[in-house]
């Protein structure tokens, strides 16, 4: 009896060689039999991959189709880290839209800039309210004050934006346990924390949950392992959500920005500083002697260039999050970032790990 890795090699070789003639000889035919049957004359094989290309490249391009909208009028969102960022210019854009907004602030009893900047509007449709999301018991508090300033007429809580996180670098061996641990409990404990004491809500109002995770929740990337272990988390969990409230009609999305680090100031130099020589300090001595500072140093280097990398507006990602939440069928993922970017994802997520490595590593 032949060896399994001998049968899974066979098998692999074997499903190549189809792809391949399938790809080779049926997909030019089956364009050719469509086009004969719309009437137009036979066409070569070369002007078939071309058509193809062309639709691909038309699909990129094609504005997104409307959808429907739901009506704005009544309903409540819930968003966590409107400190900055994304959630703080969300809260404000879907304020402007006619939604009461729930602002979770991490710095509201602090005085922090973006909380004061939302409560000096002074609506009664705008409410900020201290949220830790590490904190169960700040969770736990902002859910009772949602309760209670929910009107009658609103039947519940439309949306939760579950946008808190926090960014790191550093390769895996720099990298502390407590560091994956901090990281996962904002940007994904948090996310399933603010989820799960606010589901009750969303469910009575076949409401949304609308997670933004990241690129690095599709791909992973050189010194990013404890950002995209957290974010690779977000998606898995938005998809099991999703599969869930399916039967209460309730729809789970989920945001995966490119980079933007510009635009939200995410990623400073100061802040490169700070952790690199974080990273260098604990580091075990054999780990500092194996890599050496040179090493260290080009990638501390590599990570400061990001520093002014990355789109400089955020609307892109403010579209989509609106088009999550006022869509009568938003999409279950939505990808705001450059050209480039999306091409790197689909092609690490769609084609051999040998291809991408190759490519990009």
């Amino acid at each position: 009896m032949a060896s399994l890795p001998f049968v899974r090699g066979a098998l692999l070789v074997s499903f190549s060689v189809l792809l391949t003639v399938v790809l080779g000889f049926g997909l030019p035919a089956l364009l050719n039999a469509v086009a004969k049957c719309c009437g137009f004359p036979e066409t070569s094989v070369t002007e078939c991959i071309v058509g193809v290309y062309f639709m691909f490249v038309l699909y990129v391009a094609t504005p997104r189709i409307p959808r429907g909208s739901i009506e704005v009028k009544g309903k409540a969102v819930f968003i966590t880290g409107c400190d900055s960022g994304f959630g703080h210019a969300t809260a404000k854009h879907l304020h402007k839209l006619g939604f009461t907004v729930f602002a979770g602030c991490l710095l509201k009893d602090e005085g922090g800039e973006g909380s004061k900047e939302l409560e000096e509007m002074q609506s009664d449709r705008m409410k900020v309210v201290q949220l830790d999301v590490c904190s169960e018991e700040q969770v736990n508090r902002a859910v009772d004050y949602v309760n209670t300033h929910l009107d009658d007429s609103q039947r519940g809580l439309w949306a939760v934006l579950n946008n808190a996180g926090v960014s790191t670098f550093g390769e895996v061996e720099f990298t502390t346990m407590e560091t994956y641990r901090q990281v996962s409990e904002v940007n994904l404990w948090g996310v399933i924390r603010v989820t799960k004491a606010l589901l009750p809500l969303i469910r009575r109002a076949k409401g949304r949950v609308v997670n933004v995770a990241s690129m690095y929740g599709r791909m992973g990337n050189a010194l990013r392992s404890p950002y995209c272990v957290s974010k690779y988390g977000v998606e898995a969990f938005s998809d099991c959500l999703r599969y869930e409230m399916k039967a209460w009609g309730v729809k789970v999305s989920v945001i995966e920005p490119g980079n933007f680090i510009v635009a939200t100031g995410i990623l400073t130099r100061d802040i490169v500083a700070t952790t690199a020589g974080k990273l260098w300090r604990e580091a075990p001595p054999g780990v500092q002697e194996d890599y050496g500072h040179a090493h260290f140093d080009k990638h501390m280097a590599l990570m400061r260039s990001y520093c002014s990398s990355g789109q400089k507006d955020v609307q892109p990602v403010l579209d989509d999050i609106t088009d999550a939440v006022t869509s009568r069928r938003p999409f279950t993922r939505y990808n705001p970032m450059e050209p480039h970017w999306w091409i790197r994802m689909q092609v690490m997520t769609h084609l051999p790990a040998a291809i991408a490595d190759r490519l990009y590593f």
